[in-house]
């Protein structure tokens, strides 16, 4: 099961200029968005559990971007 809708990332690549999009492109940006996701949030897990934590802040997150 896919974590991100095909639709919106097919319409936010058509935003970006690209006018005809194939399926295959959409599944690969959708796999490339789902492993930067997984290592966003574990980065910033990391920092909670160093901050003491077990919740995730828009902070931490924020911390992980500029990491990552």
């Amino acid at each position: 099961m896919a974590s991100f809708a095909w639709s919106p990332l097919r319409a936010l690549m058509k935003k970006a200029g690209a006018e005809i999009v194939s399926r295959a492109a959409v599944d690969k940006l959708m796999d490339w968005l789902e492993e930067y996701a997984k290592s966003l949030t574990a980065c910033a897990l990391d920092i909670a559990k160093h901050s003491g934590r077990k919740k995730v802040t828009q902070q931490d997150m924020k911390i992980a971007i500029g990491l990552v």
